[in-house]
């Protein structure tokens, strides 16, 4: 059986990536795929408790400061949990493999938000992810100011409706977030094979379109 296709979603919170990824695996099972979709941290039983300490705002008055590096070595305990459990098999079956974020975003946020360099984090992804990487990136990137305010508000109405509080990163500085959306710029330059940088502030339906045309174009390509 062919190898299936494994692509994740990158940006900031607040981008519209989940939103693409949903609509994108709507509209790949109307065509007849099987897709297996993920969030990361998360997706696993233990990732969702990962997940629980490190987006949970309240973490830390509970545990106490989280170091960077405690922070990034989580996430790719996350990281391998999710490929072993999900991602390997789902690809072994042939199927479809949309992943809400991936070794980019530790690059970006712990890397770059954190400030502990790209070449760290690419040395874990190397070692325990045995550097499985994806066969398409996309890299919603719109203008930073409309995406924290739409992350921002996002998560205000998710605690004031659910009690969920996934605010612990909203709550760094611009410049923090500055940093981030540099090195997603740096990731995108580096390997402008494997990532698409979609940075238009447009409709969901115009991104999606974009989305679509272009994992179509990809999935074709892989399957000649």
């Amino acid at each position: 059986m062919p190898r299936g296709h494994f692509i994740t979603f990158e940006g900031l919170d607040g981008s519209g990536k989940t939103t693409q990824l949903r609509r994108l695996a709507t509209a790949l099972e109307a065509e007849g795929h099987t897709v297996v979709t993920l969030r990361q941290p998360g997706g696993t039983a233990l990732g969702d408790r990962i997940r629980s300490v490190l987006l949970d705002s309240r973490s830390e008055a509970a545990l106490g400061p989280i170091s960077p590096v405690a922070e990034l070595t989580l996430m790719f305990a996350d990281r391998a949990q999710a490929i072993a459990e999900v991602i390997e098999p789902a690809l072994a079956a042939g199927h479809i493999v949309l992943c809400d974020r991936y070794t980019d975003s530790s690059e970006a946020y712990q890397g770059g938000g954190r400030q502990l360099g790209s070449q760290r984090i690419l040395d874990l992804h190397a070692a325990v992810c045995d550097n499985l990487q994806p066969d398409l990136t996309l890299l919603l990137l719109p203008p930073i100011e409309s995406t924290l305010h739409r992350a921002r508000r996002r998560n205000s109405r998710s605690i004031r409706n659910t009690g969920t509080d996934e605010n612990r990163f909203e709550r760094e500085s611009d410049d923090f977030y500055r940093r981030i959306y540099a090195a997603y710029q740096n990731i995108a330059a580096r390997e402008p094979q494997r990532v698409v940088t979609i940075d238009k502030d447009d409709t969901i339906e115009a991104i999606h379109q974009i989305i679509l045309n272009t994992v179509t174009e990809r999935i074709t390509i892989a399957a000649t």
